[in-house]
């Protein structure tokens, strides 16, 4: 009992010495330039949202925040980077309801979001838009419905890949719908997005802020939005609720995670900055031309937020897996 007594003591006197190096080291940081990983293709919501941050964040702490994409699998393949990577706070990773989808619906990948990387702060939230290609004959959305069920495993629809909000948007479009459409996946939005537009597919659900310029241009047909009320952006448009589909609401939310053991006072010092710079005005008033939300939260309320967003997509993910 003696020897348990004191190898618990020797534990805790460890931990407690290390306190102090760890403040240390995070009132130097950063001290070099920091990677943000996006795992997702050039040009889409996650990609601009972390050049907006990036930016801020490289004014307010003094070293470069730099964006690079590592695109496939869904997002997998850029999450893993981060996974693997140190421990130092020098690589984060933009993501978003993606990584919390594919907790369920991709097995077989090789690292577990909530065991391997930690959460630092969510950054926005947006609404998507379900639009459909010029020659789609379908004006409303009931209208689609209705196309859709004549034609039962006709139609499709496009997205930035399996396990993407717009992947699993369409999904749970599909199943709250009672319609039977086809998933295409694309490498990345940009793509899906050139898919629809060019009438290669029928339909997608993409972000308010990315698709909206397509929709004021008449490049694509808005049927309906997917919050609870109509966007800003894009205010003709009719909620899917409106449109006749109670109950359905889905976004698209982006965050910040890094390497598991990370320093809390490196991860309290990002969250920290984190929430000042979606604070700053300018911001605020650029986000909401774009229809997105602020969401401002502590780094142990984003993990609370993360693993409710991870059950809610493994019960979409069951019920797909019953219809495939």
């Amino acid at each position: 009992m003696a020897g348990l007594r004191y190898a618990l003591g020797l534990v805790a006197a460890l931990l407690t010495a290390s306190i102090p190096g760890a403040r240390a080291q995070a009132e130097d940081y950063p001290a070099r330039p920091v990677r943000i990983i996006v795992p997702f293709g050039p040009g889409g919501p996650a990609d601009v949202v972390a050049r907006q941050i990036g930016s801020i964040l490289q004014e307010n702490l003094g070293q470069p925040f730099v964006v690079e994409n590592r695109t496939g699998a869904g997002g997998v393949i850029g999450t893993l980077e981060v996974a693997k990577a140190p421990a130092d706070g020098y690589t984060l990773l933009m993501m978003s309801n993606t990584q919390t989808a594919n907790e369920s619906l991709v097995p077989q990948r090789k690292y577990e979001l909530m065991r391997d990387l930690a959460p630092i702060a969510p950054l926005n939230y947006s609404d998507l838009v379900i639009v459909v290609a010029p020659a789609v004959q379908a004006k409303t959305l009931q209208e689609f419905i209705a196309l859709a069920k004549s034609q039962p495993g006709k139609l499709n629809y496009a997205s930035s890949g399996q396990g993407t909000p717009y992947h699993m948007a369409g999904e749970l479009f599909k199943a709250m719908a009672g319609i039977d459409i086809v998933h295409v996946p694309y490498r990345n939005s940009g793509e899906a997005r050139s898919g629809v537009i060019g009438g290669q597919v029928q339909m997608m659900i993409d972000a308010v802020p990315a698709m909206a310029p397509n929709v004021d241009g008449n490049q694509v047909r808005a049927l309906a939005t997917t919050g609870k009320t109509r966007s800003t952006v894009l205010p003709n448009v009719p909620t899917v609720i409106e449109a006749g589909v109670p109950g359905y609401e889905a976004t698209i939310w982006l965050g910040l995670m890094a390497p598991a053991g990370t320093p809390k006072p490196i991860i309290d010092k990002l969250n920290a900055a984190v929430n000042a710079a979606i604070k700053r005005p300018e911001v605020e008033t650029l986000w909401a031309t774009q229809g997105a939300s602020p969401m401002e939260m502590s780094s142990e309320a984003f993990d609370k937020f993360l693993r409710a967003d991870i059950v809610k997509w493994a019960a979409v993910v069951k019920g797909l897996d019953k219809t495939q």
